[in-house]
């Protein structure tokens, strides 16, 4: 009777791990969707922030550009120069 009391108790404990195991790796999977969902967010921040970078050079090279070659040079003419 022994061995079959003896085979109960590691039955026993076979399923305390097994549940153990499966809580553990249920929050596990909740842990990992959190961090999906997370980097998700950073990601569509990031792709926003890069298209505003976009837009924002796009709209300096037009203005650069409607204001003629010399648009980004500076002469001396302000100061009475040569």
């Amino acid at each position: 009777m022994t061995e079959k009391h003896n085979g109960e108790s590691a039955n026993a404990s076979v399923e305390a791990d097994f549940a153990q195991a499966l809580k553990e790796l249920t929050r596990g999977e909740q842990t990992a969707a959190a961090l999906e969902n997370h980097l998700t967010s950073l990601e569509s921040k990031i792709e926003e922030l890069l298209a505003q970078s976009s837009e924002d050079q796009a709209t300096a090279e037009k203005e650069k550009e409607s204001k003629g070659p010399d648009a980004g040079s500076s002469s001396g003419d302000k100061n009475g120069g040569p």
